[in-house]
């Protein structure tokens, strides 16, 4: 993409089909905690925050012994379910393909390290990126820290920088690092919210992504 230099991934809902199988394993979670029935369309709302994040804003100000405990089941529902998760048709076929063209690839996601080394491995995906950041290491999204220690890293300047995600946070994050995104609507946050961001485009397939990544100039969105 010869507009960028780099370009950030978001993981899950981005590159791994994972919204549906973290969406059960918060709900779960919560109800194996204690705490009230929680509606699946917003356990999916905060997909993209870090896990402590998630949980303070779901319910929030919990005793520090309950949160640690729906972290806890949490943890272990998805990592029940991670080996499963498939990457979205023709993710894999993009990331390799944009690394042999010489693009810098990075990802910043709101899985921990532990999660996102298994994903990596498990996808294959792990060579084909020159750097990552987890919640482990940074603020949560929408905090810059993620693109600004990115683009140090990799010596490139926001402008030559393009985010990919599926949720606001991903589309705030990148405005909050002067940096232009693309949203994609497969994921976990619904069109209209996206949108709210000024995303410079929006697919709804991933091969229509791909199609513009490797050999589409930037232009107005596409709805």
């Amino acid at each position: 993409m010869k507009d960028f230099d780099l370009i950030v991934w978001d993981w899950d809902g981005t590159l791994a089909d994972s919204t549906g199988m973290i969406t059960r394993a918060v709900v779960k979670a919560a109800e194996q905690a204690g705490l009230p029935p929680l509606a699946p369309e917003k356990a999916t709302s905060i997909i993209g925050l870090g896990l402590r994040e998630s949980i303070y804003t779901l319910f929030g100000d919990l005793p520090d012994a309950q949160a640690q405990e729906v972290a806890k089941h949490y943890n272990a529902n998805y990592y029940a379910e991670e080996h499963a998760i498939p990457l979205f048709s023709g993710a894999k076929e993009t990331i390799v393909d944009l690394n042999r063209r010489g693009t810098k690839l990075a990802v910043a996601t709101g899985k921990g390290r532990r999660g996102l080394n298994m994903a990596l491995e498990r996808s294959g995906l792990g060579a084909y990126f020159h750097a990552t950041r987890t919640v482990d290491e940074c603020f949560s999204k929408p905090h810059p820290q993620m693109l600004e220690e990115l683009m140090d890293e990799m010596m490139v300047a926001p402008e030559r920088t393009l985010m990919v995600g599926d949720t606001g946070f991903d589309m705030q994050m990148a405005q909050n690092a002067g940096v232009q995104a693309v949203a994609v609507t497969f994921g976990a946050h619904p069109q209209e919210r996206l949108l709210s961001y000024n995303p410079i485009q929006v697919f709804h397939q991933f091969d229509a992504l791909r199609q513009w990544l490797l050999g589409h100039d930037s232009a107005s969105p596409t709805i």
